[in-house]
C-alpha cells in the first residue's frame, strides 16, 4: 500500500517555483508592450525581431495575418491595450519570463506571454526550454485556479 501510495506522489508534478518580479528594472514589461504595439500596428517584421528566433516568429505571424487578415490582426493584438485588459503578474526563473494577461473583455481569460533576458535585454521567448515549460506550467495552474 505503501508502495502505491508513493508511485501515487511521483506522478504529480512538482509545483515549478518562481519569483514575482516587483521591480520595472527586472521587468519584461516594457519589451512586452512594445512588441504588441507593433503586432497592432501590423509591424510584424519590427515585432519579430524582439523574438530569440526571429525568424520563426516572422514566420508564425505571416502564417496567422494571412489565415485572419491584415485589419483582423490588427484589431486582436490592440485589443491587449483595451482598458478591461491588464498585465497581473510577472513570473521568474532565472532569466525567463512570464507576463499573465487578465483579459477582462474576455471574461477575464488569462494569457501568457514568455521571455527571456538575452545580451542584456528582454526578448520574446520562442525556443522550447526546461525554465519556459515550467513557466507554462505555472501558467496552466493559474487558469485552473480561476
Amino acid at each position: 500500500m505503501l508502495c502505491v501510495a508513493l508511485a501515487a506522489c511521483a506522478a504529480v508534478p512538482e509545483r515549478p517555483q518562481y519569483r514575482l518580479i516587483t521591480d520595472p528594472s527586472e521587468s519584461a514589461r516594457p519589451v512586452a508592450l512594445q512588441m504588441l504595439k507593433h503586432l497592432a500596428a501590423g509591424e510584424i517584421e519590427a515585432a519579430a525581431a524582439l523574438s530569440n528566433a526571429p525568424q520563426r516568429r516572422l514566420e508564425v505571424l505571416r502564417q496567422f495575418r494571412d489565415a485572419v487578415g491584415g485589419e483582423q490582426f490588427r484589431h486582436l493584438f490592440g485589443r491587449y491595450f483595451a482598458p478591461q485588459n491588464r498585465i497581473v503578474m510577472e513570473a521568474a526563473i532565472g532569466a525567463h519570463r512570464l507576463l499573465v494577461w487578465d483579459l477582462g473583455e474576455a471574461d477575464g481569460r488569462l494569457a501568457g506571454q514568455y521571455f527571456v533576458a538575452l545580451d542584456g535585454r528582454f526578448v520574446m521567448d520562442d525556443v522550447p526550454s526546461p525554465a519556459r515549460a515550467k513557466l507554462q506550467r505555472v501558467l496552466a495552474e493559474l487558469r485552473s485556479s480561476r
